[in-house]
């Protein structure tokens, strides 16, 4: 258990870092039904799009619509909800068409149905709606949450959706794509046992080590300079960026990353490596592990290895990747694995570029 230090304790009692028990989707038990498999849902939204997507700032409302969920035996259950339109990046219009989406459910509606407990759900969704190749970014950033699952509980929830979008004031067509529904954080911490946490900033060195060392191979394995553990963005009024912080006010605290579009196992068209970074590919790994006293890696390393062949399952069996998008995950995982699985490599590759950074 690590301890907390004076400026993050101080932060914590004066209230920077709040629990949000209560404004998540219902606790601990929220997400069991609609996580528990992995099968994809069959979903119909009905929504006022053309007025919905208008709201391209950080600021935007809600608008009525509809979740029409379908049944294996062919039942639709129909639930009454709020949509509005959230994300960064791709909440741009000049990035993407079709921006990411919040749902708010009834608590009462949705009882007895696969979204019972849930409140608030972000939906993660296509971007672009004439280009297919986004639709396989779906799929593998999908898959790079269900990834993290399989190293540890301490990660986000995921569940794939074939959705249809329709249209209720406006003139746009039906359209059919793939989405996922992202677990909300506070269910996820307190899944866990914690709370999710907001605070300024972590010093590295009181995250429990060992899963922000988890964190940082699985940044590895998949290729990802998008994300932060210690500091916000310079954009973001909270640390910190595409990691929740998760534990408890006086220690330990855990870092759950999220968000990983920009991989390079994902190799979306507009993902670029963090530009402080002397790589020009998201495909180009880099190691950003923090360097420590003890041999870290040795410890972390076993639990990739593993669940080696079900990692591999995942990309090799997903319905709708396409067979090039199979053999190149395939290829990106080969890569990772040839190195960690030869120690030359793994001090080569990740000892030696380690991030020094003083206690």
């Amino acid at each position: 258990m690590c301890r907390t230090t004076a400026p993050l304790l101080a932060a914590l009692v004066l209230g920077t870092a709040l629990t949000a028990q209560d404004a998540g989707s219902g606790g601990k038990g929220a997400t069991q039904i609609l996580f528990a498999s992995n099968d994809p849902l069959t979903v119909t939204i009905e929504a006022p799009l053309e007025a919905l997507f208008k709201e391209r700032e950080q600021v935007s409302s809600y608008h009525p619509g509809v979740v029409i969920l379908e049944d294996s035996d062919g039942s639709r259950v129909r639930l009454d909800v709020q949509v509005k339109t959230r994300g960064k990046f791709r909440l741009n219009r000049r990035n993407c068409n079709f921006p990411p989406l919040r749902i708010n459910f009834k608590k009462k509606q949705v009882e007895g149905t696969l979204f019972a407990g849930q409140n608030k759900l972000k939906l993660v969704t296509h971007c672009q709606d004439k280009r297919a190749d986004y639709e396989q970014y779906i799929l593998l950033e999908h898959l790079a949450y269900r990834t993290y699952s399989l190293l540890t509980d301490l990660s986000y929830q995921v569940r794939l959706a074939r959705i249809t979008y329709v249209d209720t004031e406006g003139d746009r067509e039906p359209l059919t794509k793939y989405a996922f529904f992202l677990e909300d954080e506070d269910d996820m911490a307190g899944r866990n046992g914690w709370a999710a946490l907001q605070v300024p900033m972590v010093p590295p060195f009181e995250y429990e080590q060992d899963q922000l060392n988890l964190a940082e191979v699985f940044a590895f394995l998949v290729g990802n300079t998008d994300w932060a553990a210690f500091n916000p963005a310079p954009d973001e009024p909270e640390c910190c960026h595409n990691v929740t912080v998760v534990g408890n006010p006086a220690g330990p605290v855990y870092p759950v990353p999220y968000d990983f579009d920009w991989t390079g196992l994902v190799s979306a068209r507009y993902a670029r490596p963090d530009p402080s970074l002397p790589i020009h590919s998201v495909r180009q790994r880099m190691y950003r592990g923090l360097c420590r006293d003890s041999d870290q890696l040795d410890v972390t390393l076993p639990a990739f290895l593993k669940q080696k062949e079900a990692i591999y399952a995942l990309y090799e069996n997903q319905e709708g990747l396409e067979e090039r998008q199979v053999e190149r995950a395939v290829k990106y995982l080969d890569e990772f694995y040839e190195i960690i699985e030869d120690p030359k490599k793994v001090k080569r590759e990740m000892h030696d570029r380690c991030r020094k950074i003083s206690r």
